[in-house]
């Protein structure tokens, strides 16, 4: 076989994968000097010489002359006689370069150089996924389902490039069709051995970004601010966006017309509940906005240690807690800040002090009653201070009340 042909060989291989010539070439030089690392220990005398313009190569074997019957190595080293022959004017001691055909190295070395080239062939193309799919992470991919399987769901795209979507990724509710084509973002891409793995996700909040980007122009050209995403996958998203322009109402952008422009990413996330809420720089308001439809009354904010403490009525501590916690906790994610209810007592919510008899002596309720405060109410909206000058108690026995009441009463 020459060297022509032994390139040519490999030719539908390239055409499929879309080697180029100058990396084809490059491969195959790398590849011949493997080979002559593993027949001559080392490829320190060999030159070889690759013509991508030509689409040939050429193989040349640098020998030193040496005296008549001093050869130590005859794949290394030349007699004088034997070079004289070739050139008269040869000396002892000068390099003797002659080319090796590819055919001289017989035909065993010749298929070991095609297995050779074959698995850098293998390596490149799995070194181009790598490095193209690597600059795609965040990005969203759609594939065929090929395979399912317990743990995970493998998918094509149109390429033949292979995207491993694990259960973990998988909308709780995702049910899949071999042949259906679904959409995910590609998450991480590392090597398994020596083929690069794609893991692929649809419960990451990007996805939730890029299927906002594709359904609605105004966040793709940057009109409005998509600047945070977080969500419960299946159950429960918030995102928080803003305007440049004060004149543009980003909510009702990204909303639609009866919802129109959001129905297409919620039934994508297999009707996921989307709140839309536009972004807020002032910590309470960002607060108040991420915990949706619900009465507050206050909000006590501790930047240092990003503390909420939100009081509100105690007929709102369902909504604001939402379903398995789910609102609060959208709201802590969307904001920034760890967030705490305080239900403040109304005054239907008042409790007689006399409810109390079993965990405070009567003659201490008594001195409450004697100056008007027959509530527990009463007596935890006045301070300490106020107390000992209204009733004749020691400060650690009124501190002891005020403790029995807020266990008992304001939990």
């Amino acid at each position: 076989m020459d060297n022509i042909a032994l390139i040519e060989s490999f030719g539908d291989f390239k055409d499929e994968k879309g080697i180029s010539k100058i990396d084809l070439m490059a491969i195959i030089e790398d590849s011949l000097k493997t080979l002559l690392r593993k027949r001559f220990d080392s490829d320190d005398h060999f030159d070889v010489i690759v013509n991508p313009d030509k689409g040939d190569f050429q193989i040349f074997l640098n020998k030193t002359i040496v005296e008549d019957e001093m050869s130590e190595d005859d794949d290394l080293e030349i007699e004088i006689t034997e070079a004289k022959k070739i050139d008269p004017t040869f000396e002892v001691g000068e390099d003797f370069t002659m080319e090796i055909p590819v055919a001289q190295l017989g035909r065993r070395n010749i298929l070991t150089l095609k297995q050779i080239l074959a698995t850098k062939l293998q390596e490149h193309n799995n070194a181009m996924l790598y490095d193209q799919f690597r600059d795609r992470i965040g990005e969203i991919v759609i594939g065929e389902i090929h395979h399912i399987r317990h743990k995970h769901v493998i998918l094509l795209d149109d390429e033949g490039n292979e995207f491993i979507l694990p259960k973990e990724n998988q909308i709780p509710s995702d049910f899949f069709k071999k042949g259906e084509n679904i959409r995910a973002i590609v998450e991480t891409v590392d090597f398994k051995g020596s083929k690069p793995q794609i893991i692929i996700s649809r419960t990451a909040p990007k996805f939730l970004e890029k299927l906002l980007e594709l359904e609605i122009p105004e966040i793709q050209d940057g009109t409005i601010m998509l600047k945070k995403a977080v969500r419960i996958p299946g159950e429960k998203a918030k995102i928080a966006v803003d305007a440049y322009d004060d004149r543009i109402d980003p909510v009702g952008a990204c909303v639609g017309v009866k919802g129109s422009r959001i129905h297409g990413v919620v039934r994508e996330l297999r009707n996921e509940n989307i709140d839309v809420i536009q972004w807020s720089k002032n910590p309470e308001i960002m607060v108040k906005r991420a915990l949706g439809n619900v009465t507050i009354n206050k909000i006590d904010i501790n930047e240092e240690t990003n503390y909420a403490l939100v009081y509100t009525p105690v007929e709102e501590i369902s909504k604001v807690i939402g379903k398995q916690g789910q609102n609060i906790r959208l709201a802590s994610w969307l904001s920034g800040y760890e967030i705490d209810v305080y239900r403040e007592a109304s005054e239907d919510d008042d409790v007689d002090l006399r409810e109390f008899n079993d965990d405070i002596e009567q003659w201490i309720l008594d001195e409450f009653k004697k100056v008007g405060l027959t509530t527990a109410k009463s007596v935890l909206d006045k301070d300490t201070e106020s107390l000992l000058n209204m009733v004749d108690l020691e400060e650690e026995t009124i501190e002891d009340v005020k403790r029995i009441l807020r266990e008992e009463f304001e939990d």
